[in-house]
């Protein structure tokens, strides 16, 4: 019998006349969405290899490289979440061809965020994993150590510069550096695979891939999270890894809630990337919240 992951169909699309890779399982059906599945930084298509596997028994499953990232395009531009949400937009219409549930992770999640809040006609549900986005920063109570921001500052205008920059890129993207980077934000240590480590790095080594590392960091903070929720209108999902060392998800969540109270949530014992250390989890918590779309 052929599995999903043998009927999965990679192939690029042409925007902005650079190729943007995607992969397609499964099949359509018409009283239920498909699902865009948009990956994190650095990672790419193979990151949700899991869920598609997984996902595609019950539904049309899409997953994209975003510019920059994965087997797409690497371009010398300014990237920015308006720059995904645009692609992300552009493909739901001119590709998938209907508007789709969107499932993103980490960056994904806040591209994904900006398309359903901002391009509504392209979402009819949103789910969020561990997403990252800032979220307006309230009044410090507190006097600003003036030495401390000027020494950020400083080192923040020392690593945006060329040099400094690829430095940092060719050190981050050493194989170790990888997998030691991956073994901070898993809970799962046995999910860190040798497949794991080569997906994320292979695209590191494309032309322009040091540009776009430059340039994400570069680039202005995109529209407040809490901006994006007042414009929201279509059901949202949270799905945490609650070990995530890079946000505190309980915390994070009552952020969310504070401006989308009829959101649903679950946390889950797993780290930054729950759809690959906890997929199982996961596929099923979102097939049963999509199935049940249509009641609410």
């Amino acid at each position: 019998m052929q599995t999903s992951t043998e009927t999965q169909t990679g192939a690029y699309w042409q925007w902005r006349e650079q190729p943007i890779y995607y992969v397609r399982s499964g099949d359509r059906h018409p009283q239920r969405p498909p699902l865009l599945l948009i990956h994190g930084f650095g990672a790419s298509t193979d990151h949700w290899r899991k869920n598609i596997e997984g996902l595609s028994r019950d539904f049309e499953v899409w997953a994209i490289d975003l510019l920059g990232f994965g087997r797409s395009a690497k371009p010398d531009w300014q990237y920015s979440g308006d720059l995904w949400r645009d692609q992300l937009h552009e493909f739901i219409t001119n590709v998938i061809g209907q508007p789709a549930v969107l499932a993103g992770n980490s960056l994904g999640g806040y591209s994904a965020l900006c398309v359903a809040a901002q391009r509504p006609e392209s979402a009819v549900g949103l789910v969020l994993l561990n997403s990252a986005g800032p979220f307006t920063e309230m009044q410090l109570t507190s006097k600003p150590d003036p030495f401390r921001q000027t020494m950020g500052t400083l080192i923040q205008s020392f690593l945006l510069q060329p040099l400094p920059s690829f430095l940092l890129f060719q050190y981050v993207r050493q194989r170790w550096v990888i997998r030691r980077t991956l073994e901070s934000v898993y809970l799962d240590k046995s999910a860190i695979t040798n497949q794991l480590v080569e997906d994320i790095y292979r695209p590191s080594c494309d032309s322009g891939a040091a540009k776009v590392f430059a340039s994400v960091f570069k680039s202005p903070r995109g529209e407040k999270i809490d901006v994006l929720l007042n414009q929201l209108t279509c059901p949202l999902l949270l799905l945490w890894g609650e070990g995530d060392p890079w946000m505190n998800a309980r915390d994070r969540g009552a952020q969310f809630r504070q401006y989308y109270p009829q959101l649903m949530e679950h946390y889950l014992q797993a780290g930054h990337c729950p759809h690959d250390e906890v997929p199982d989890q996961v596929n099923t918590l979102l097939r049963e919240w999509v199935l049940n779309l249509g009641e609410r």
